[in-house]
């Protein structure tokens, strides 16, 4: 080779290789815009919809525009409705938010155009298609532009009911007149729908539904006349504030009432379920229509106490125009309400999800004696109902009875006999969390499988035989993510168990540093949540959270989260609801003694560097961990709390804390702006000023406390951001940037 080629090729060489190392080297590391700006890390998820009424198993899908029905067994598709079909005016085709399909498969219902309504985009435009006369029309008549809400096919496949401003109508989707089925008497009266509180604590927000035969509607009627007014003011939009107000009832304070209806489809008459007892003082979180009833409507309804403690089931006739108690169900401390109630038997059984045993566990009850007969025992929770098998005889379910931060598929038969775990103990079925959506005629199922280190892949199973988890199809893979996630510099997470002085055990995770060296120090992050309405320690994949931890752990600290007593684990009643009366009070000192523990156990922690971090619960018990454990915990970042718990809503916090006046001491304990006088480490506290749900005002009642004490923090206001701070241009980015900077000044 000629020597000075020789060198050109050398250095060319060279200069390759540092190339493919520095590219090799940003792929296997993450930053904030790594995670945040770039599509590196975008996952993609399976949005198909089993077909009801199908002569074979079948799912709809959203492509190119349109709609598509797959066989479920062959793979075979069929346009349903291509982006011709829904392409208005042949300007430009609808963009599809959600879709429907009637019962006789005829008529396609489209949601777009939506705009947000608190949490979510409730509100938009509908469109159906006729698929025998190609006809496109869009539904409500001269209504403005996306103010139709939870539009739905009667059973008869002729009608579409929606609300409009708080009340219900009625569209003959041939002719397309438009009936108006109820008439709000005033502005706080709403109906078929909810206000906040209902919405945000009861999940409860599309609140009407059609009778079996189609031939009425019964709906929640809530009225907020009375319900203390809250204030959001919008400083961004105009060169003045503008100030809105809504319906926002604190602990102790007036409640909106809440009556159930049924109105006649004919002839838009209305009559009210008169049920005992106040109706501000009741919630009424569920109802169903009892199916295959004859002659006249007849209803199952949910009364909830306001102390929550006490949920009474009535059966409402309106052939005999008579209400009648089927059974209560009690709980010295709260209910647990749910969405697993499921009919057997032509509508003379249903099915009831209750904790009594100590446990939560599968029942059966009956709709004309009352008696609840138990399916399944012993010493698991079931963590979701997903399907009742009748003609099989079988029962799915969620559980995980050997470890409470993994979720997998069960079956039993109805009489109780031969449990049993569908999904399989090996193969592609890692150790993590299994989901599935099964069809109707409960042979198929779309199964999703994740873990910490394995994001979300979905596969078209047949769960004929337990004992084989047939794969039928693969849905989604993640390919890129996969690839993307499995370049990146880590070590696995690690799920353990700590044992606090009392015996009691929480479950852990712990993400450590790449190439750790356990004869060093390193700085430990907790993350933390708390509180009753979730849990941090399950075994999935958590997307851009998880991966904003791993980044920390990649910059040397080492990330863990603590599932402390009263989380939403599945480790029986005892261990859920320890902190009745005691939010603030049991977590918070579960959380430190664990932190304590893994301190003394884990030589390469640092006691010196310990921080934590939390949103929402999360934020109120970072805000605990400062000021009652202040040696312990040497920085926080506490992202929209409630300082105090007197300061947020009825249904949430009543029903965990009891009311006001009898439990004064725990309200007062479980209250972080009470010790405030103690920080002693680095705060910094973070909110958005149009936070509905947990209000800034709340926070800022903090900042006083904390200025008075002459206690030194960092805040950081988001104007305009809600409870997510997501809102506009670059939020979540610059958010995500501030959090890791203070932890690289602060620990």
């Amino acid at each position: 080779m000629h020597r000075s080629f020789y060198f050109i090729w050398l250095a060319l060489f060279t200069t390759a290789l540092l190339t493919t190392t520095v590219v090799a080297d940003e792929r296997s590391r993450l930053t904030v815009d790594r995670i945040y700006k770039s599509s590196d890390f975008n996952g993609k998820s399976f949005s198909g919809k089993w077909l009801p009424n199908s002569d074979e198993p079948s799912y709809t899908l959203v492509e190119s525009g349109g709609i598509v029905r797959v066989n479920a067994e062959s793979g075979e598709k069929s346009v349903m409705a291509s982006s011709r079909d829904l392409t208005p005016g042949g300007l430009r085709p609808l963009r599809i938010e959600s879709y429907a399909i009637s019962g006789d498969h005829n008529l396609v219902l489209i949601y777009t155009n939506s705009k947000r309504v608190w949490r979510n985009n409730t509100r938009g435009d509908y469109w159906v298609l006729d698929r025998t006369s190609g006809q496109l029309t869009q539904l409500g008549g001269d209504a403005p532009p996306s103010t139709l809400m939870f539009a739905k096919f009667s059973p008869t496949n002729r009608h579409v009911a929606y609300v409009r401003d708080g009340d219900i109508y009625l569209e003959d989707c041939r002719t397309h007149e438009i009936k108006r089925l109820t008439t709000a008497q005033n502005e706080f009266i709403i109906n078929g729908t909810t206000d906040w509180v209902y919405e945000e604590e009861l999940g409860l927000r599309d609140a009407f539904l059609f009778s079996p035969d189609g031939s009425s509607i019964a709906y929640w009627q809530i009225n907020t006349e009375g319900v203390p007014q809250f204030p959001l003011v919008n400083t961004l939009d105009s060169l003045y504030p503008k100030v809105r107000f809504f319906a926002y009832p604190k602990v102790g304070q007036t409640n909106p009432s809440c009556r159930v209806g049924v109105v006649d489809c004919e002839t838009a008459v209305s009559t009210m379920v008169e049920l005992p007892g106040d109706t501000r003082d009741h919630y009424i979180p569920r109802m169903q229509f009892v199916p295959n009833t004859s002659d006249a409507p007849q209803l199952l309804i949910q009364q909830l106490n306001r102390l929550q403690n006490t949920l009474r089931i009535f059966s409402a006739d309106f052939g005999q125009a008579n209400v009648s108690e089927v059974f209560v169900e009690r709980d010295e401390c709260w209910i647990d309400m749910h969405r697993e109630l499921m009919w057997l038997d032509e509508g003379r059984q249903f099915t009831w999800m209750s904790d009594r045993s100590g446990w939560r566990q599968l029942y059966i009850a009956s709709l004309e004696t009352g008696v609840v007969r138990p399916v399944t025992t012993g010493e698991f929770d079931i963590v979701e109902l997903l399907k009742v098998d009748e003609p099989n005889g079988l029962a799915y379910f969620i559980a995980s009875p050997d470890s409470a931060t993994e979720r997998y598929l069960y079956r039993v038969n109805l009489d109780g006999n031969n449990l049993e775990r569908v999904t399989p103990t090996d193969g592609p079925c890692i150790p993590g969390t299994h989901a599935y959506n099964i069809s109707p005629n409960g042979q198929l199922a779309f199964h999703t499988r994740s873990s910490a280190d394995q994001p979300n892949i979905v596969n078209l199973v047949r769960l004929s035989d337990a004992r084989e988890h047939v794969t039928v199809s693969r849905l989604e893979n993640n390919e890129k993510l996969v690839q993307a996630f499995r370049r990146l510099d880590r070590e696995p997470a690690e799920f353990f168990r700590v044992t606090l002085e009392s015996g009691v055990e929480l479950d852990g995770w712990c993400i450590k540093p790449p190439n750790m060296d356990e004869n060093k120090k390193y700085p430990l992050l907790v993350y933390v949540y708390g509180e009753p309405a979730g849990s941090t320690v399950v075994n999935r994949w958590g997307g851009s959270s998880y991966l904003w931890h791993l980044m920390m752990a990649q910059q040397g600290y080492v990330v863990m989260s603590f599932d402390n007593r009263g989380t939403k684990a599945p480790r029986g009643r005892a261990f859920r609801k320890a902190i009745y009366k005691k939010i603030g009070i049991v977590p918070p000192a579960d959380q430190a003694e664990a932190v304590r523990k893994v301190l003394k156990e884990r030589s390469y922690l640092d006691a010196d560097r310990v921080g934590i971090w939390g949103w929402s619960g999360g934020g109120s018990s970072t805000l605990h961990a400062l000021f009652k454990h202040p040696d312990l915990y040497k920085t926080g970042i506490a992202i929209a709390p409630v300082p105090n718990q007197r300061y947020y809503d009825t249904i949430y916090q009543e029903r965990y804390m009891s009311l006001p006046h009898l439990n004064s001491a725990g309200f007062y304990e479980g209250s972080p702006i009470h010790f405030a006088k103690h920080l002693k480490g680095k705060l910094l506290l973070v909110h958005g000023t149009d936070d509905d749900n947990c209000h800034v005002a709340t926070t800022e009642m903090l900042i006083d406390e904390l200025v008075a004490h002459d206690k030194q923090f960092d805040l950081m206001l988001y104007p305009g951001r809600t409870h997510s701070i997501r809102e506009r241009e670059n939020t979540t980015r610059h958010l995500r940037r501030m959090m890791t900077e203070f932890v690289l000044e602060n620990l």
